[in-house]
């Protein structure tokens, strides 16, 4: 993996991740997390369309004006979606049903039309996929999270109802804890708010101190604030 590639990765995982710091695609991400598996299937097919239409918007650049360019690019990507709805219609119905609405309204997800707009139209074929595939996981890694940390707090379980997306007959029930009534705050919109606040203060957080940590590594003769606090009460 070159310089250019790792970029890529740190930027979609994690530096720029869609959901934690460019705070895209917002609608699906709070309306589908309430369990596990619903944010999974969903995470999965918005992970199909941005690898698909970064691809077919890189192999197009060239015979697309610029004038145009948005229309067109909306029309990949709604292609890539209609796509991605069929297969989960096909092959897990029940899914289908579940995610409703939320699964064709991947086409409005501004972190997909921000990614063909900013890399896969400046970039080459491999490129703009790969891009497309770490912030892909990027923006599913975030949905599970936050599925999974909702699926807990109101059920006290994870991956419950996996048959949906894995095939009837399928049960991947995991009991995290006993609870008699779930925190039912956790499974409504409010509880969604709460949750993602709360991911995009651990985000931040972990940032601050990993900054620091490199400062001082870089010269550990840098005074912290801690030590200079340190060195005025023992003096």
């Amino acid at each position: 993996m070159n310089d250019e590639q790792r970029t890529l990765m740190h930027n979609g995982l994690w530096k720029n991740n869609p959901a934690l710091v460019q705070i895209l695609g917002l609608c699906p991400l709070l309306a589908v997390s309430n369990n596990t598996i619903n944010a999974l299937g969903l995470g999965i097919a918005t992970l199909f369309v941005l690898i698909l239409s970064n691809t077919l918007v890189a192999a197009t650049r060239h015979w697309v004006r610029s004038e145009i360019r948005i229309p067109v690019f909306v029309l990949l990507i709604a292609s890539a979606v209609t796509i991605a709805e069929t297969l989960i219609q096909a092959f897990a119905y029940p899914l289908y049903q579940a995610l409703g609405i939320y699964l064709a309204l991947i086409v409005t997800n501004c972190a997909i039309i921000a990614r063909a707009e900013a890399y896969a139209v400046k970039n080459s074929v491999p490129m703009a996929a790969l891009d497309g595939a770490f912030m892909g996981v990027g923006f599913m890694w975030v949905l599970v999270l936050l599925g999974a940390m909702r699926e807990i707090l109101s059920q006290g379980t994870i991956l419950a109802g996996a048959d949906r997306l894995f095939g009837e007959g399928v049960d991947l029930t995991i009991s995290v804890m006993n609870l008699e009534s779930g925190i039912i705050l956790a499974a409504l919109p409010a509880g969604a708010f709460i949750g993602y606040g709360l991911l995009i203060a651990a985000k931040n957080a972990i940032d601050h101190y990993s900054g620091k940590r490199r400062v001082h590594l870089a010269n550990p003769y840098t005074k912290t604030p801690t030590s200079i606090e340190h060195e005025q009460i023992t003096r």
